[in-house]
C-alpha cells in the first residue's frame, strides 16, 4: 500500500476490523519510512451482472435501482426496508447461481412479484402495474381477481 504522506510502499498493518455487515475490512497501517498512520479499506470485488431489457438492450445490474422500485411499491405499507432488501438479495442469489452473468428484466420482475405476492398483496399489485405496464383498468382487475379468489379459500 502506498503511503499517502511520503509515497513509500512499505507499511505494516497495526489494526484490522470488519464492518458490521462483513462486507468491508478497515485496516490501520503505519508507514515504514515516515511512521505516520493511515487507514485503508478493503472490499470484495463484486461480479458485474448484465440485465437484458425487454427491447434487447443490455445494461449493468443496478441494485439500488431495483431496491428503489421495490420500496416505491411498498410505500405506506407494512413492509420493512429489510424485507425489501431481502427481495433484492434473493434476486442476487439467483444471479450468483447462474453460469452466465446475464438476467432478463422479465426474470427479475417475476422473482420480485413472487416475493411481494407472499409479503404484501397491495405492494404486489403496485409493482405489477408498473412492471407489466397496465394500459387500462381491465388489466389491473385481471391481476387483482386471482388475489381475491386466493383470499376466499
Amino acid at each position: 500500500m502506498k503511503c499517502p504522506f511520503c509515497g513509500s510502499l512499505g507499511d505494516k498493518v497495526v489494526d484490522s476490523r470488519e464492518s458490521k455487515d462483513g462486507e468491508l475490512i478497515r485496516r490501520r497501517r503505519e508507514c515504514s519510512a515516515c511512521r505516520r498512520r493511515f487507514t485503508s479499506y478493503e472490499r470484495i470485488e463484486e461480479i458485474q451482472f448484465m440485465v437484458v431489457k425487454k427491447g434487447g438492450r443490455r445494461e449493468l445490474f443496478d441494485r439500488s435501482k431495483l431496491l428503489n422500485g421495490i420500496t416505491a411499491s411498498c410505500q405506506k405499507r407494512p413492509v420493512s426496508m429489510s424485507e425489501c432488501q431481502g427481495i433484492v438479495n434473493d434476486v442476487l442469489s439467483i444471479l450468483y447461481q447462474k453460469p452466465d452473468r446475464e438476467i432478463s428484466t422479465t426474470e427479475v420482475g417475476e422473482i420480485v412479484m413472487d416475493r411481494l405476492k407472499a409479503l404484501d398483496q397491495v405492494s404486489y399489485v403496485r409493482f405489477a402495474s408498473v412492471y407489466r405496464e397496465f394500459q387500462d383498468v381491465s388489466e389491473f382487475v385481471g391481476e387483482v381477481k386471482p388475489l381475491m379468489r386466493d383470499d376466499e379459500k
